[in-house]
């Protein structure tokens, strides 16, 4: 198996984009990253495209073709492949992308993740949200998406592993840090007493402790790490990249208060790694709520069971508080979570990291990074760990 690097990185901004349409996103991603790669377009001979329903959102099946077509590389014959795994759909396209180059089997590899969410109405797109847990025995049922992230909060405030405080102020971390993204969908610091006073969704969990609806797209170029210098100086070592699955309802679970499938997922990724949870100096996590922010955090290694919430809410995962810096781009909260771009967009944030172009979020001396992506209420999570050259 050979090496994996990546050479190329872009994203649009993400947010209500009204004057974009999916392909315009699509395209712009693309273009942003193939340019960062120094690349022309004809050396691509693949592309794996993260999305997870734009048949419901926009009515366009077939995105992987769309995606081909409008890129140019359709004309070049160059295969295309959509992945779907609800809001890890983005994870599992880098992850076939990285399998895909490290194999042999292709060379150049463009891997896009997008999606317009904001032309349905709050209602049909939050049906199509809740269809990411169990479309029978839980949505089908009257439970929504925010009524189980609620019941995980609520066990975990029963439990003693986290106040509703400490949950809470996940959402602040990410608002710190989506103030400094000039990308970010929320582009405003908030207070602990905003997230606390907001107006409710699914008690505990009131609307800033949720994602909002958001459309954008990103995208990613690949290589043999041994070819990379053909392209840029400015690349990043893929060093792990990890999936495992859960059971697809909630109720299935003998602990609703962690997800085993990111638990297995970051054990397989530092092992292939070869290195241990406390070598990471940023990551980006999925913190479609604030619960599953603070959930990961102990998940991932990073912060015994009971002490990820005090972490956070004592402002010691910013990127300057010289500890593990935890979603510098504003994470799904404030950065924005058009779902099949959020897993390629984790990625992108960790490139921009330890290459040093992060700006004014920017962690010093960051040598290894890590994402984590997230489908459902963690049935499927891809745990990607990245490494400065």
């Amino acid at each position: 198996m050979r090496d994996v690097a990546i050479i190329g990185a872009g994203v649009t901004k993400f947010g209500e984009l009204w004057d974009k349409s999916f392909r315009a996103l699509g395209i712009e991603a693309g273009i942003k990253a193939m340019s960062d790669a120094n690349l022309s377009g004809n050396e691509i001979d693949g592309i794996f495209i993260g999305n997870m329903s734009a048949g419901q959102f926009i009515k366009q099946k077939h995105i992987d073709a769309l995606i081909a077509d409008y890129t140019g590389m359709a004309t070049n014959h160059i295969p295309a492949t959509r992945v779907e795994a609800g809001g890890a759909s983005g994870g599992v396209a880098f992850r076939q992308a990285v399998m895909a180059v490290a194999s042999g089997m292709h060379d150049v590899v463009m891997v896009g993740g997008a999606e317009k969410m904001t032309d349905m109405d709050d209602v049909s797109i939050n049906s199509v949200l809740d269809a990411t847990a169990d479309a029978e025995w839980e949505a089908g049922m009257g439970v929504t998406f925010a009524g189980l992230h609620a019941m995980i909060a609520n066990r975990m405030i029963h439990d003693g592993i986290a106040t509703r405080e400490e949950i809470a102020s996940f959402s602040v971390n990410s608002h710190f840090h989506g103030a400094l993204n000039p990308n970010a969908q929320f582009r405003k610091a908030i207070t602990l007493d905003t997230v606390l006073k907001s107006g409710p969704t699914a008690t505990p969990l009131g609307m800033f402790d949720c994602a909002p609806i958001s459309d954008g797209a990103a995208g990613l170029v690949l290589c043999p790490l041994e070819d990379a210098k053909k392209y840029t100086d400015s690349y990043v070592k893929v060093s792990a990249v990890a999936q495992a699955s859960d059971t697809l309802a909630l109720f299935q679970r003998p602990d609703i208060t962690t997800y085993q499938a990111t638990v297995e997922a970051a054990k397989r990724a530092y092992e292939q790694a070869g290195i241990t949870a406390q070598d990471i100096d940023v990551a980006e996590v999925h913190d479609t709520y604030t619960v599953t922010g603070i959930m990961a955090l102990q998940d991932l290694g990073f912060y015994k069971r009971g002490e990820a919430g005090k972490a956070v809410l004592n402002e010691e995962c910013h990127f300057d508080s010289g500890k593990i810096a935890i979603n510098t781009s504003g994470g799904l909260k404030a950065r924005g979570h058009p779902i099949g771009a959020t897993g390629v967009a984790q990625i992108v944030e960790i490139v921009e990291q330890l290459r040093g172009s992060a700006d004014k979020r920017q962690v010093e001396n960051a040598k290894y990074g890590l994402a984590q992506n997230t489908g459902g209420t963690g049935s499927a999570v891809t745990v990607s760990i990245l490494e400065a050259m």
